[in-house]
């Protein structure tokens, strides 16, 4: 991925495997959903739990694609690494990327729509949710 917006290294550890000790696919989604917390709160400097908590905004999933290239093993440092795609009025699509010693095994990408926790509808993103998103596609002129 040129230029990611943020990345981690997540450890995959016992709970993400299945019996041959491979990354049960499912648990890809499990960790790039802590990516997107952790960048929203560590990154961008929006906590995630007060969004959801105090906010009662959320941003759930609406569409998913996966590709999985080459498996991921118990004991293996996954980096997953994350680019804005897009930036629409109520909407954020975002490419992951999971990569083990440099090399791809799984790519998604991932539409997110914000949402009223309240009533469950999809409401405009806050203020402060956009001018940071959009501060990082400023920054490296990526589409939005």
């Amino acid at each position: 991925m040129h230029n990611p917006h943020f990345s981690k290294t997540y450890p995959v550890r016992f709970q993400h495997c299945d019996p041959a000790g491979i990354v049960y696919f499912p648990q890809y989604l499990v960790m790039t959903n802590w990516l997107v917390e952790d960048w929203f709160t560590e990154g961008l400097g929006i906590d995630f739990s007060d969004m959801i908590g105090r906010r009662q905004l959320g941003l759930p999933m609406v569409k998913l694609t996966c590709e999985f290239t080459a498996p991921s093993r118990h004991g293996d440092q996954l980096t997953l690494a994350l680019r804005i795609a897009r930036l629409g009025e109520r909407s954020l699509t975002v490419d992951i990327e999971g990569h083990v010693d440099g090399l791809l095994r799984m790519r998604s990408q991932q539409i997110m729509v914000q949402t009223s926790l309240l009533d469950g509808r999809s409401t405009a993103m806050p203020a402060d949710v956009r001018s940071a998103l959009q501060g990082l596609l400023d920054k490296t002129g990526a589409p939005a």
